[in-house]
């Protein structure tokens, strides 16, 4: 069945885009790998935002590559899924294809153009990738038949549109259209093999301890903490109270390698369940289900064959491909329950026979309750059972569910009520009233009570289950942030999982690459720093492992009385001896001004910079009268003498202002002195 539904899409990809062109496909002339002449490739919309280039392109200066637009957003399954289909054709084709992603969003939250910056970091892209979040490129294609995510469209070196096809396609027919564009447009001395200019974002991104850590899972009877580094492909385990770094399971690489935990290689794993001393692990990008032996120090793969699949019938564990685990979760009955993903289900894996296959979900994308047969769910990707209700926060229908294993029935609790994939937002209230924004993580605690890791809104909401009412309970509104504190000022940026034990809430942070901990009892949220850092450093590479030594610390300095006219701020670090700046993060500043008398113009609001020349400068307008100037700052640094340890220094700086006519000076004088956490170290 799943070669028969390969050769459709290979066969619907090579005819080309006749069904979309009716009057060209009569052209019985033009060569199959010629694109239609009567239809040359729109050129982008001035004003968008590019990453992964120093300069907006244009279909003019592509003309001589073939060209692989992807209409994606980044929470959508199926994009996912073909990222590693992208980057073999990226690896095989080189510099004679230009692959180039176009994020049309559908949530809010992924139009912002910071957050698609961390997601084309986290998916680690290596092309240019547009900021279509008003859908201008998509409607200009829409003629064509871009409707929906993913949809692929291929322009020949001429310039012309050739194919345009929806929906998951395999290497097998993207390689053999390419393939033969390549040897034709070759033939034709058509072909350039000119390298194209990139400045990828995965290169100013700090190193930092973790890297978008997805899942955490507290144990309390062992005492430990269990996070999935999902980026450094790897499961770090930590003492639950003084957060030293016990062990590391995984090499760090990517790959599907079982053996012990040096040797053991994981790819972006995610949720966790334990039972004993075998910690179970999603291994996401793997497609598999692994077993971490805790005595043994062993990993093996327990279900899954490492290739994504298709199929949702019940099978033997080890032969059946699965389709994008994201979380498991263990029942007392030694049933393994799996959020798949992919296929939009939730699975079951029996440990005693090795049995695995589909227990709730119709395997069509949608929001509907009812049996477990006919439900449908959207993309579920956090589970958390309690007696017989396996609660899951079913992600792209923006809601929480819950399968109730006697009854056999499924029921959402939070969330739109109605079939809407597209109904989402943040909005406290009950059932049908509340809005959640691709919510990935859900736990609870002894009170009955859920804790929801609302992930696009960046905060932590509570759930009533028997009410069905959620509020939001940590997280401030609006895009997501960094901040430790009260309820009422504590930030976050994507949390994508969280776990409780003993009165206390650990999340995964996942855009901070942190683990926050928030104390249900005080309603504090503080950041996990590890004692041994050390132990996180990947083959000595430098890393950003103590933590912040000023997380959310807000500085108000005195009031500061200066002339008017053209000035500056000036901005000064100052740094102990023997630490520096990190010469490979960048210094960001983000500035404001609240009242009359000083004026940031928006180009020099917001800057980022590696390796900034001291003091950093400013221009800025003052005018007679006063404003309060803001600046949100974040420091990267390093030991200047052991370079792998560095460390990140986050403040807000308020400094008030009085702008007179009689004042000479005309500059605000800001100085940051920096103040190193004590890092003792462990043995790596």
């Amino acid at each position: 069945m799943l070669r028969h539904w390969r050769t459709l899409l290979l066969i619907a990809l090579v005819i080309t885009i006749g069904a979309s062109f009716p009057a060209a496909a009569q052209d019985s002339e033009r060569n199959p790998f010629e694109g239609y002449t009567e239809f040359p490739a729109p050129d982008f919309p001035e004003g968008l935002d590019w990453l992964n280039v120093p300069a907006p392109l244009d279909v003019q200066a592509l003309q001589g590559k073939i060209v692989l637009l992807d209409f994606w957003t980044y929470g959508c399954i199926n994009c996912i899924h073909m990222i590693p289909v992208i980057e073999q054709l990226e690896d095989k084709y080189g510099d004679s294809l230009v692959v180039i992603g176009v994020h049309s969003a559908k949530f809010e939250n992924e139009g912002q153009t910071e957050n698609i910056r961390q997601i084309v970091q986290r998916y680690e892209l290596r092309h240019p990738v547009i900021n279509d979040s008003d859908f201008r490129v998509w409607n200009t294609y829409r003629q064509y038949g871009v409707n929906a995510w993913p949809t692929f469209v291929i322009i020949d070196p001429l310039g012309n549109l050739l194919a345009v096809q929806a929906g998951e396609i395999p290497f097998d027919a993207f390689d053999q259209l390419i393939g033969g564009m390549v040897d034709y447009w070759r033939g034709q001395d058509a072909l350039d093999d000119t390298p194209l200019q990139l400045t990828l974002e995965s290169a100013s991104r700090p190193n930092t301890a973790l890297a978008f850590p997805g899942k955490v899972l507290a144990d309390t009877v062992g005492n430990r903490l269990f996070i999935a580094d999902s980026n450094h492909n790897r499961i770090v385990i930590a003492d639950l109270n003084t957060f030293e770094v016990l062990d590391v399971v995984g090499s760090g690489g990517r790959g599907l390698v079982d053996g012990s935990f040096s040797e053991a290689a994981f790819d972006k794993p995610q949720g966790m369940t334990l039972d004993g001393s075998t910690l179970y692990v999603a291994d996401t990008y793997n497609h598999a289900i692994r077993a971490i032996d805790l005595l043994e120090r062993t990993v093996t793969t327990i279900a899954g064959t490492g290739e994504q699949g298709y199929a949702r019938t019940t099978g033997e564990a080890l032969t059946t491909a699965l389709n994008s685990p994201w979380d498991v979760e263990l029942a007392p009955d030694n049933t393994l329950y799996i959020a798949m993903a992919g296929p939009h289900q939730l699975w079951q894996l029996r440990l005693e026979n090795g049995v695995i296959g589909p227990v709730v979900g119709s395997g069509r994308e949608g929001l509907a309750d009812g049996g477990f047969a006919e439900s449908q769910l959207a993309q579920p990707s956090g589970l958390h059972l309690v007696g017989d209700q396996l609660y899951f926060a079913d992600s792209e229908s923006s809601s929480i569910r819950v399968a109730n294993l006697d009854s056999h029935e499924v029921d959402t609790l939070a969330g739109p009520v109605q079939n809407n994939l597209f109904d989402f937002g943040d909005m406290d209230g009950v059932f049908g009233v509340s809005r959640l924004q691709h919510a990935l993580g859900v736990t609870g605690g002894p009170d009955g009570l859920l804790y929801v890791a609302d992930t696009y809104n960046s905060k932590i909401k509570l759930l009533d289950p028997a009410e069905r009412r959620i509020t939001t309970a940590f997280g401030l509104s609006g895009s997501g942030g960094y901040r430790d504190g009260g309820a009422d000022e504590a930030q976050f940026d994507e949390p994508g999982g969280l776990s409780y034990a003993n009165g206390k809430l650990y999340v995964a942070d996942t855009n901070n690459h942190v683990i926050r901990v928030i104390d249900l009892e005080t309603n504090m949220v503080s950041t996990v720093t590890f004692p041994n850092p050390d132990m996180l450093l990947i083959a000595g590479a430098a890393a950003v492992v103590g933590g912040n030594s000023a997380q959310g610390e807000q500085l108000l300095l005195p009031e500061q009385t200066i002339g008017a006219g053209e000035g500056e701020i000036v901005l000064d670090i100052l740094l102990p001896e023997g630490y520096k700046l990190n010469d490979l993060a960048p210094f960001s500043s983000v500035w404001t001004s609240e009242g009359d008398g000083l004026q940031i113009a928006a180009e020099n609001a917001a800057q980022r910079i590696v390796e900034p020349e001291l003091p950093v400068r400013v221009p800025v307008t003052l005018m007679a009268g006063s404003a309060t100037l803001h600046g949100d700052l974040t420091i990267y640094y390093c030991e200047a003498v052991n370079q792998s340890l560095c460390f990140i220094d986050q403040v807000q700086v308020t400094v008030p202002v009085v702008v007179t006519e009689s004042e000479n000076t005309a500059t605000v004088q800001i100085e940051r002195e920096i103040v190193p956490p004590v890092v003792p170290l462990g043995n790596s």
